[in-house]
């Protein structure tokens, strides 16, 4: 693996730990030590902070348009280095390595977007009540912002929080996720080439409890940006109200994948398995529960069957599909849920069982499982079950799949595919979801607001509105 800064990066300087302690990294495809990484804590994060701090009244009066330039500077430096960030993220959390130089360059896009965007935080003049008066509303970057970001996507989901956090003219501390240090580390390193002002972007990696309880209890942190799951999630926003801290969350999903008797078997097909597979189903937003009409059931199950025996599963650094799990505890859940479904009375039709033998022996494998027969009972149709197993639900009425697409407390992503646009506006409406794909199976577009509703979370990031959870607004009312 190349080499990278294996350290703190904090108020410019690269440093250990103040525990002088170092963790080892695996990777989950072989099961090999690829790395030591430090093991920060309270310390370690309150030092971030300060330096945050201390940084934030230069940053925040810098001119939008030299913010613009540095944040141009950056995504041009992750797209010149694409190959080698990809690697990282390969070797370090197992997605094959095609799919993580994707990620890495829809994450260096959210640059590119908050590079113009940085010009156009506007405020505006509202009409007033005398002609001598003149009320005026401005809107200001909040302060130092901490970012904890997951596993899953440890490339886009920092550059998605920093962007528009720079952007804005706030600064910024990084506690990435401990699985997957390396790739911050390394974005980092391009933050600093980029010329960012020592203290505008920190990142600690270590102890998450420690860390975290330190953006929690420091008063100089006025907004906690957070990706992952929603139990940490809903406490970090009941300890952040201690404070009145502004918080984003985005939490988990268990995503609805609606088929009508109308779709395109075809394009569905390809959508869901696109959708599903991606990430080795690791994802918030793949979907957890696919509802088919029963008379396209036999069908689209038979269609869907032969595109999943065409996947190919190893060590994301050769040419394959998926790769592994991220750890023996993710496919320990998946493997759980599976057998569960079979218990209740699922069908098995592909995989449902553990890749052991021998490339696979010492990694996290799980083969690409579709059950059939799945009802609400089985824990598939209840909890996220973030791994490569499609469920599939057969559904005969509109209004019944609808209220069984609702029944959960989470509401992210959901997917229908129907050709009638009166169904898809219906049903448009009628699902409690922070994004409805029509038609399409990929929701992360840099200029679309991504985030959801229920348990799933608040705040939107990506576009126009992405920017402004990391603004206050200021109302000036001015007399002459």
């Amino acid at each position: 693996m190349t080499e990278i800064r294996n350290q703190l990066f904090i108020n410019g300087t690269w440093t250990e730990a103040r525990s002088s302690l170092r963790s080892a990294l695996f990777n989950p495809a072989t099961g090999e030590q690829i790395a030591t990484v430090p093991v920060g804590g309270a310390d370690d994060a309150r030092a971030a902070v300060e330096a945050a701090y201390a940084a934030f009244p230069g940053w925040s009066a810098t001119a939008a348009e030299e913010r613009s330039v540095i944040l141009r500077r950056i995504y041009d430096l992750i797209v010149a280095n694409a190959d080698r960030l990809a690697e990282i993220m390969t070797l370090e959390q197992g997605k094959p390595v095609k799919e993580a130089k994707g990620e890495v360059l829809w994450g260096a896009d959210f640059f590119l977007w908050y590079s113009e965007e940085a010009k156009r935080i506007n405020g505006e003049i509202i009409p007033s009540s005398r002609t001598t008066q003149r009320i005026l509303v401005q809107r200001q970057p909040i302060g130092v912002v901490a970012a904890i970001t997951p596993w899953n996507f440890p490339s886009s989901m920092i550059t998605r929080k920093v962007a528009p956090a720079l952007a804005a003219g706030c600064t910024v501390v990084v506690k990435p996720a401990p699985e997957t240090p390396l790739s911050a580390l390394a974005l980092f390193e391009l933050f600093e080439q980029a010329g960012l002002p020592a203290g505008v972007a920190n990142v600690v990696v270590g102890d998450a409890q420690e860390i975290g309880r330190e953006f929690l209890d420091n008063d100089k942190v006025r907004k906690i940006s957070f990706t992952g799951s929603t139990p940490v999630g809903k406490f970090l926003l009941e300890q952040s109200a201690k404070q009145v801290k502004k918080v984003s969350l985005e939490m988990g999903g268990h995503a609805p994948f609606i088929v009508f008797p109308d779709a395109d078997l075809e394009a569905a097909a390809e959508g869901l398995l696109y959708n599903k597979f991606q990430n080795n189903g690791q994802t918030c937003i793949c979907a957890n529960r696919i509802f088919v009409h029963e008379s396209i059931e036999a069908a689209f199950t038979e269609l869907f069957a032969k595109k999943l025996r065409e996947v190919t599963v190893g060590n994301g650094m050769s040419d394959v599909n998926v790769g592994p799990l991220i750890h023996e505890r993710a496919l320990v859940k998946v493997d759980g849920h599976v057998q569960d479904a079979l218990a209740k009375g699922a069908k098995l039709v592909e995989g449902g069982h553990r890749l052991a033998d021998g490339e696979y022996a010492s990694g996290s494998y799980y083969a690409p499982t579709l059950l059939v027969g799945v009802t609400p009972d089985m824990c598939v149709f209840r909890e996220e079950t973030f791994g490569p197993v499609a469920p599939f639900i057969t559904f005969r009425t509109e209004d019944e799949v609808v209220a069984m697409a609702n029944d959960t407390p989470f509401g992210l992503a959901s997917y229908l595919y129907t050709r009638d646009l009166a169904t898809t506006m219906r049903v448009a409406d009628r699902l409690e979801y922070g994004m409805v794909g029509i038609n399409e199976s990929a929701l992360g577009y840099v200029q679309a607001p991504f985030g959801g509703i229920k348990q799933s979370g608040m705040g939107r990031e990506g576009g126009q509105r992405g920017v402004d959870d990391f603004l206050e607004i200021k109302y000036i009312n001015l007399n002459f």
